[in-house]
């Protein structure tokens, strides 16, 4: 038996004994976690410099670098997640509607786990334990199959877990990690119908393609951030620089991240020198179409691929458009339908650019890097569904479960 099979199999028989446990239980066991997170922190950092010395020599990208590295302050702040999960309502059990029919039956819809839950993922150990704490306390088994270049972090990280997990009562099986990161191993974990309920993968361009074309078992696609900002001509100039610098460059390796800048032709001439000197002070290179190069002439060609890319990395693309109508077509045709903003002062405008983007959220002069679990009350994150079935937007406890009727009949036939 494989890794995979082994691990989904052990999972399968820990997800009934785990969605009996009660709300005080789970929180037992997210709290036994996160304090064994911050007290053995020095093996999880040791750890986590064999990748990212690893991942330096391998002359990865300083985004991918800075998503893989921890530190202190970044292990305290999953910790931190756990202790805000466990704080969180539990959605298991809840009724979230009751109605009766004329021949007197009482329906409810009750919140139930979805079962086991496999995660693939790249570069980022803080995934590791938002997955395991999500899951837990929406009472799922999970299986993690993290990137190679976090091996080494996610191995020492589930360990802790574990280790915590088991002695404040945890089913085992019901948290385990695949070491192998070979192609086949994430492969067979896409291939376990009937074992897996759902697979969940965050990453990149790459990751997402390849779990939709090779999964037998439910998707739900995350992850993909071809995210823009929109500057509208009449706007506070000041805020669209500071939004778009943001959204850029805060954390340019997340899915977040602004990949492409459209600028209304009305203020483009006075707004684009400005905006670039600003982003350029961050480090990011300036891919812009013919009307931004005749503005700042000293801007790289963007060609069409541009429009399409993910970067992850401090490069941001930049086109001139002739307005709203211009800029909503754009997006649509080239976003990812993750996170779209538009800065202006125009009501019209701005209600339009609402009702008309395709994505999951879309801001009115906010920063697209608010699209987050945390920052939009959830607590954690699973990963930020691109999709429409199911869930969309930041998936929280509740968006990992699913719904069984209940009926209360005073013998009733038909």
């Amino acid at each position: 038996m494989n890794e995979a099979m082994k691990l989904a199999t052990l999972a399968k028989e820990a997800a009934p004994k785990l969605a009996q446990m009660g709300e005080n239980e789970k929180n037992r066991v997210l709290l036994a976690m996160a304090d064994m997170l911050e007290r053995e922190n020095a093996g999880i950092l040791a750890a986590n410099k064999l990748d990212v010395d690893a991942a330096a020599a391998k002359g990865q990208t300083r985004a991918l670098i800075d998503r893989l590295t921890l530190d202190e302050e970044r292990i305290s702040a999953m910790a931190i997640g756990l202790r805000d999960v466990a704080a969180l309502p539990d959605p298991i059990g809840e009724v979230i509607s009751m109605w009766q029919r004329p021949n007197g039956l009482r329906i409810g819809k009750m919140r139930v786990p979805l079962g086991v839950i496999g995660m693939i993922y790249e570069a980022r150990p803080n995934v590791t334990v938002d997955s395991a704490g999500l899951c837990i306390k929406s009472g799922n088994a999970v299986v993690l199959r993290g990137g190679s270049e976090a091996i080494h972090s996610n191995t020492a990280i589930v360990e802790i877990l574990n280790k915590a997990g088991k002695e404040a009562g945890l089913p085992e099986g019901a948290l385990s990690l695949i070491t192998d990161t070979s192609r086949e191993a994430a492969k067979e974990l896409m291939q376990l119908c009937g074992i897996i309920d759902v697979l969940i993968p965050r990453g990149g361009a790459g990751l997402i393609r390849s779990v939709i074309e090779n999964a037998r078992v439910p998707v739900i696609e995350t992850g993909v951030g071809n995210c823009h900002v929109y500057v509208d001509g009449d706007c506070d100039e000041k805020m669209a620089v500071s939004i778009v610098v943001n959204a850029k460059t805060s954390r340019p390796a997340v899915c977040n991240a602004a990949e492409t800048l459209l600028v209304d032709e009305k203020i483009a001439r006075t707004f684009l020198p400005v905006c670039i000197a600003a982003l350029r002070e961050k480090g990011v290179e300036i891919r812009g179409c013919k009307k931004t190069r005749a503005i700042v002439p000293d801007v790289k060609e963007a060609v069409e691929q541009d429009w399409y890319e993910e970067y992850l990395d401090y490069i941001m693309a930049v086109k001139v458009v002739s307005g709203v109508k211009e800029a909503i077509a754009h997006i649509n045709k080239y976003g990812t339908k993750h996170s779209e903003a538009i800065v202006t002062k125009d009501y019209f405008a701005a209600q339009r650019f609402l009702r008309e983007v395709d994505a999951a959220a879309v801001y009115v002069n906010a920063s697209t890097r608010f699209t987050d679990g945390y920052e939009f009350g959830f607590g954690a994150e699973i990963g930020i569904s691109t999709q429409k079935l199911h869930a969309r937007g930041p998936m929280g406890l509740k968006e990992l479960t699913t719904i069984k009727y209940i009926i209360y009949g005073e013998g009733q036939i038909r």
